[in-house]
Formats: structure tokens, C-alpha cells, sequence
């Protein structure tokens, strides 16, 4: 019983990559693919002529905050170096 289901599942292992392989090799699908690019070259040209060209609004974009340069000022001092001091 169980070769028999293990020769069923290699039939239909073996059948359904030959369809796919006879489908994707047949004339009627090769002439579709290449209807379908030829097809996107044209849809592409249409698109990108109607693209809208955006105006340059990035003047003055970056505001620098000064208040962070005087909290370092007036924080205490850093002590990473006295951290790795030998006492």
C-alpha cells in the first residue's frame, strides 16, 4: 500500500512539472510575454513624459539649536578618563 502511494505522489510530482514546463514553452505563451513587455515599454514612455517636476523647497531647512553647545558648557566636567585611573 505504501509504494503504492509513494508511486502515485512521484506520477503526479512528475506531471505537474512537465505541464509547467510544456506551458511555459508553448508558442501561445512566449507570444503573450512578449506582447506584455512590449506593452510596458509604452505604458513606461506615456508615464514618465507626464511626470510633474517639484520645486526646490529645502532653503533654509536646518535651524541649528545653540542651546545644546551651552548646556555642555555648563554641565560638569566629563569623567570617562578618570574612570579608567588606577587608584
Amino acid at each position: 500500500m505504501n509504494r503504492i502511494i509513494n508511486l502515485f505522489f512521484l506520477i503526479s510530482f512528475i506531471l505537474f512539472f512537465f505541464y509547467i514546463y510544456k506551458y511555459y514553452t508553448s508558442s501561445k505563451n512566449i507570444k503573450n510575454i512578449n506582447l506584455n513587455r512590449s506593452n510596458i515599454e509604452i505604458i513606461l514612455k506615456k508615464k514618465i513624459t507626464n511626470l510633474p517636476v517639484l520645486g526646490n523647497d529645502t532653503e533654509n531647512v536646518i535651524n541649528f539649536n545653540t542651546s545644546f553647545s551651552e548646556d555642555i558648557k555648563n554641565s560638569e566636567p566629563r569623567s570617562f578618563w578618570n574612570l579608567l585611573k588606577l587608584k
